[in-house]
């Protein structure tokens, strides 16, 4: 690389990443292939539309290459393309999210989404998202007893205020997922059910989840995360009488965005046929069970787990009321300056302010990307505690 200022800032991103440990639950390491698909001639075409049907000439490649994609996309999760449609031109999350709501929700309406503070995500209609000021949200939240979902009381919910859509998706929750139960909520409320997979998309690729596109009416995902891919998104729909798949396709584009981003869709295509392999669902088995054995460790050494422990890929560590009394940011700012880079996060029935919250939120994707395995998680909860506690190493 010519540009020497932009070549050191990335010599010193690679030793930094080298340098630590990674428990950001939303991070990852795409394999070289996907880098290389994602550095390729294809970041360099203008594909405005979708394949067959392009406004820009030249697009013979890039349509094989969407169509690829959505294959793949569709072979991966099990899906008939009789039955199902994906859209893999969404730039990330939150604008598929948003695409997903405009096509599905008339402005001003209700939507019925998780809480922040409680696990959901920005997107799911929270104030100070874009979501939030177009629709408004029926929020719901864990039970304080269990930390849990509360299903009887979400049924009552729905069914007063009747929400057009029901959300089923989390940035912060460590459970499985009843995907069977929200259909029910939904068809109770008369709402669509749609599924954010984002954070648990390769879990259930992996076969370590279970997968939502049973109940589901739409599903969205990114392709980063525990599908370890780069940061792009997809939007699945049924294909039936309600034509969900087409207002969904008009919302995308022309609806949001332009051109699509045909270099991320490669590497997206690319990700795809690594998450089908028998190596993958290794993988995906793994990173559970770390998260396990991450969270067991540091239960044992004192430190409370919200909900109790995980079942997928991530947890809570409540580090103020069942900890030292140690706020998010700090316990985030000590951890870093011990090598372990984590995220603060607020945790159900938070007291402090979301700039400086009561917890910590640890994955275990990016260091099982590495080849980590529960003996490693062990000694990382060790680092944890002594980081926390002030101990000397």
């Amino acid at each position: 690389m010519k540009d020497r200022e932009i070549r050191s800032l990335i010599s010193k991103e690679e030793r930094r990443a080298k340098g630590v440990v990674n428990l950001i639950a939303s991070e990852n390491i795409a394999s070289e292939d996907v880098r290389a698909a994602f550095a390729s001639e294809f970041g360099n075409k203008y594909a405005e539309g979708y394949p067959g049907r392009r406004y820009y000439g030249g697009n013979t490649m890039i349509d094989e290459l969407e169509r690829l994609a959505q294959r793949r996309a569709l072979s991966l999760f099990g899906l008939s393309p009789k039955s199902w449609s994906v859209n893999v031109q969404p730039y990330s999350g939150s604008p598929a999210n948003l695409a997903a709501l405009l096509a599905l929700v008339p402005l001003g309406g209700k939507i019925m989404g998780m809480r922040l503070d409680h696990g959901g995500h920005l997107t799911h209609g929270h104030a100070v998202s874009a979501t939030g000021k177009l629709w408004t949200q029926v929020p719901y939240g864990v039970s304080k007893d269990t930390e849990r979902i509360d299903f009887d009381e979400l049924e009552w919910i729905a069914e007063r205020e009747k929400p057009a859509v029901v959300i089923a998706g989390f940035t912060a929750y460590s459970r499985i997922v009843d995907w069977k139960r929200f259909r029910k909520v939904a068809d109770k409320a008369g709402a669509l059910l749609l599924v954010d997979m984002s954070h648990i998309s390769g879990l259930v690729a992996g076969g370590v989840h279970p997968s939502p596109f049973r109940y589901a009416d739409v599903v969205t995902t990114t392709t980063h995360k525990t599908l370890r891919g780069p940061r792009g998104a997809m939007v699945f729909s049924r294909i039936d009488a309600r034509k969900l798949h087409e207002r969904i396709n008009r919302a995308i584009f022309p609806g949001l965005q332009g051109g699509p981003h045909m270099h991320t869709i490669a590497g997206i295509a690319v990700v795809l046929r690594e998450a089908s392999t028998p190596a993958f669902r290794r993988y995906a088995r793994q990173v559970v069970a770390n998260a396990r054995a991450l969270s067991e460790e540091l239960a044992r050494r004192g430190w409370r787990v919200v909900s109790g422990g995980t079942e997928n890929h991530m947890f809570l560590l409540d580090t103020w009321m069942g900890g030292l009394g140690i706020g998010g940011k700090e316990a985030s700012d000590r951890l870093e300056r011990a090598g372990i880079i984590v995220n603060m996060n607020t945790i159900p029935f938070d007291t402090r302010k979301p700039t400086d919250p009561s917890g910590i939120r640890l994955g275990t994707p990016y260091e099982t990307t590495r080849g980590k395995r529960e003996k490693d998680m062990r000694e990382i909860a060790e680092r944890i505690d002594r980081a926390l506690r002030k101990k000397p190493c």
